[in-house]
C-alpha cells in the first residue's frame, strides 16, 4: 500500500523516527503490538521495521531507523512527503496469548517493537539496555508507557541475563530484541525455559557474503520430483529464485523469519536468529540455513 512521510525528526544521532500515512485514506491497517511492515524504499530494497507506535492510533505509525547501512541510510535523507510502499502488518512478534506476567529485554533500537506491545499489558517489567541514555532511542516514549515498570541498564550497569531468566516461573513469558550478542546470552539464559514462553525478534542477521557460503547441498522437491544443487557459494534462496519457486523474503540474513520453507526429510544445518526449537523441527530459512546432504522440501 502506498504511504507518505508525514513528519520526521532525530531522536539520537543515529535513529530517525518517520511517522508514515496511508496516501490515499484516512487510516492505516489495523494491527497488534510487536508488528512490523516491510517497507519498501524507491530503490526497490525491502526491509523490516518494527511499528513503534500505539495500536490504537489509526492515523499514522512510527518507524525508527537506526542507521547503519544502505537501506537506512536511503530512510534517513528521504524528506517529509516523500512517498513510500509498506505492507499490511507482519505478525510473528507479540504479546504471547494466556501469559500472566511478561518479562522484556531491549536492547537499543530493539525497544521498537516493545513500544506498540506495551498499552495492552498490566503486569509487565521491561529491561532497556544501552550505551548511555542519549544513545537510547524513544527513551522518554518507553517511560511514558511504562513508568516504574521500565528498568533501564546504561553505561557500565549492565544486565545480568543468567541471573535475571534463573527461574522459569510457570505463567511468565520472556521477551527479547536486540544486537545478535545480546539475543544469544538471552537463548543461553532462557535454554532451560519451556519452549512456548520465550520469544526474541531482530531484524540485524548475517551479511550477505556470510549468509550464501557453506557446504554444497542438494535438495528434492516433494511435489515434483525436481531435485536442485546448492553449491557451496550460494545460499538455498538464490537457488529457489532461479527455479521460480523462491519464498517471499525480506531480510535475507536469517532475522525476520519471512523466507520459511517446509522440510518433509533430511538435516537441516540451522543458522538463522529467529526460529524457535519447535519451528526448526518443521521449517528452514532458505536465506541463510543448509543441508547435511539431502533435504526434501515441501515445494
Amino acid at each position: 500500500m502506498p504511504v507518505v512521510v508525514a513528519a520526521a525528526r532525530m531522536v539520537t544521532a543515529r535513529v530517525r523516527v518517520l511517522t508514515v500515512r496511508h496516501a490515499r485514506r484516512d487510516t492505516l491497517p489495523p494491527f497488534r503490538g510487536g508488528a512490523h511492515t516491510l517497507l519498501t524504499l524507491p530503490d526497490g530494497t525491502r526491509r523490516a521495521y518494527s511499528i513503534a507506535s500505539d495500536p490504537a492510533r489509526a492515523e499514522a505509525w512510527d518507524i525508527a531507523v537506526l542507521r547503519e547501512g544502505h537501506g537506512s541510510t536511503i530512510l534517513h535523507e528521504l524528506p517529509v512527503g516523500a512517498r513510500l510502499h509498506a505492507t499490511h502488518p507482519q505478525h510473528g512478534f507479540g504479546v504471547a496469548d494466556g501469559a500472566a506476567r511478561h518479562v522484556m529485554v531491549a536492547g537499543g533500537i530493539g525497544i521498537t517493537p516493545f513500544l506498540s506491545m506495551l498499552p495492552a499489558l498490566a503486569d509487565v517489567t521491561l529491561h532497556f539496555c544501552a550505551r548511555s541514555a542519549a544513545e537510547a532511542p524513544l527513551l522518554a516514549e518507553a517511560r511514558a508507557l511504562a513508568g516504574d515498570r521500565l528498568v533501564t541498564w546504561f553505561g557500565a550497569r549492565r544486565l545480568d541475563l543468567a541471573a535475571l531468566f534463573a527461574d522459569a516461573a510457570p505463567g511468565t513469558h520472556a521477551y527479547c530484541c536486540g544486537p545478535a550478542r545480546m539475543l544469544a546470552a538471552f537463548r543461553d539464559a532462557t535454554a532451560h525455559w519451556p519452549d512456548e514462553a520465550v520469544h526474541s525478534e531482530t531484524f540485524l542477521g548475517l551479511a550477505p557474503e556470510a549468509a550464501a557460503a557453506g557446504e554444497a547441498f542438494t535438495v528434492r522437491l516433494a511435489r515434483s520430483g525436481e531435485v536442485l544443487a546448492v553449491p557451496a557459494n550460494r545460499s538455498l534462496l538464490a537457488v529457489l529464485r532461479e527455479a521460480g519457486i523462491a519464498p517471499e523474503a525480506s531480510c535475507e540474513g536469517g532475522a525476520c523469519g519471512t523466507c520459511t520453507v517446509q522440510v518433509l526429510a533430511g538435516t537441516v544445518l540451522h543458522r538463522d536468529l529467529c526460529l524457535s526449537a519447535a519451528k526448526r523441527s518443521r521449517v528452514m530459512m532458505a536465506c541463510v540455513s543448509r543441508g547435511a546432504g539431502e533435504l526434501v522440501l515441501d515445494l
